[in-house]
């Protein structure tokens, strides 16, 4: 099987939604232009997707999904590691998400659980975390490695 990771464009936000609902994820508050939306491809048909949401420093890791058929295949690893070289490659310190179901997959790309209240403004205030992700939905936290300057 040979998977491709490209830039999301607005023509996949279908296959997204799909992807997104097969992993009983969230699609009411995607963004219209995808930007920062990477999508997995077997030659043309999609088969993974993840999300970034940048808040000056700090980001949003979300819209992790796999489709079933092709889980067992590090789709979802390949995924988050383009999100994480992103996150560094722009510059950011932190990077949040929130999960009801996945919290020891996160652990092994060194997110740790953090207390709501300790997560930043900006991201307390994102859809996801104020209104559409449960109130008992766990929130993880990875600090990136910094640059030298």
């Amino acid at each position: 099987m040979h998977v491709h990771i490209e830039n999301a464009r607005p023509e996949d936000k279908d296959a997204i939604v799909t992807l997104l609902h097969q992993g009983q994820l969230l699609t009411d508050d995607l963004p219209a232009d995808l930007s920062d939306f990477v999508i997995a491809k077997e030659s043309v048909t999609p088969v993974g997707v993840a999300g970034l949401e940048r808040f000056e420093q700090v980001g949003l890791l979300r819209s992790v999904a796999v489709d079933p058929a092709f889980q067992g295949n590090q789709i979802g690893a390949q995924l988050v590691e383009r999100l994480l070289e992103t996150a560094q490659a722009a510059g950011l310190d932190e990077l949040y998400l929130l999960t009801t179901t996945a919290e020891p997959y996160f652990k092994r790309y060194d997110f740790q659980v953090v207390n709501r209240q300790d997560v930043p403004a900006a991201i307390q205030q994102t859809q996801q975390f104020s209104d559409l992700c449960p109130s008992s939905a766990i929130v993880m936290k990875r600090v990136l490695t910094q640059h030298p300057a």
